[in-house]
């Protein structure tokens, strides 16, 4: 049976010392299909939380289940197979700087589908180039030979190279000018629009971005959630916190 919950965290607590715990108790659902935005100030454990569901974490206690299945109890091997349900856009894009975008998007298709011949995984690779917008004439060419916006199409398009369903960003603004940050806020609503039942979650300290493009927040604080619902149960809260948050992010907006 399908669950309504793409990714469910439940009684989730996290300390890497023994002593101080950076999730203290967080309990998140997480609407499948929904473009999910994860906010909250610094040091509140928003990273942590996506380490916890990419499986790169354990938690010290609770669960955590993904598409149905509770990631505790994957072995390595498994775990690393399970991980193709995701794709994953880092901040810096990550790409590896020796290879060609082409040869980067392929990538992961070399890693775990190595069924496919080598002109099917180009195939799949220059379609998914073309679903971002990068134009052919740059699929030949290095990272260091394309500007910030288009390695950023590369690193989603890399990321979607094996069908997700769950697509992750990770503070994908972060450290970008304004007309970039609104090229790639819209990149990332393009693409969720674009592909029917994907989950997106993003982590971002973009409250603007955030209220305009997901259908779904969820605030941290002090490593549990504070409030997790639509925009508007964000504007109508009356938790002092929020009102404070929402302020905030509208007056950079």
């Amino acid at each position: 049976m399908q669950t309504t919950s793409a990714v469910s965290l439940q009684d989730v607590k996290k300390t890497f010392d023994g002593l101080e715990y950076v999730l203290k108790g967080l309990s998140l659902e997480i609407p499948r299909g929904s473009l999910t935005a994860i906010i909250g100030f610094s040091g509140t454990g928003k990273s942590v939380v996506l380490k916890h569901i990419l499986g790169l974490y354990q938690p010290t206690s609770g669960r955590i289940e993904v598409l149905g299945t509770d990631i505790g109890t994957l072995d390595p091997n498994a775990l690393t197979k399970f991980r193709q349900n995701f794709g994953v856009l880092f901040q810096s894009a990550a790409l590896f700087d020796d290879m060609t975008v082409l040869e980067n998007v392929c990538f992961p298709l070399y890693e775990h589908r190595r069924e496919l011949r080598h002109s099917q995984a180009l195939a799949i690779a220059e379609q998914r180039l073309v679903q971002v917008g990068l134009d052919k004439k740059h699929y030949n060419k290095l990272p260091s030979q394309i500007s910030g916006g288009m390695q950023k199409r590369t690193g989603l398009a890399r990321a979607l190279a094996l069908d997700p369903e769950i697509l992750i960003y990770d503070e994908p603004t972060t450290g970008l000018d304004p007309i970039l940050t609104e090229m790639v806020d819209n990149l990332i609503l393009d693409t969720h629009k674009s592909r029917k039942g994907l989950t997106s979650i993003m982590v971002s300290h973009d409250l603007a971005a955030a209220f305009r493009i997901a259908d779904h927040i969820a605030m941290l604080d002090a490593g549990k959630v504070l409030l997790s619902g639509t925009p508007e149960d964000f504007f109508k809260s009356d938790i002092e916190l929020v009102k404070r948050f929402v302020s905030k992010g509208m007056k950079h907006s």
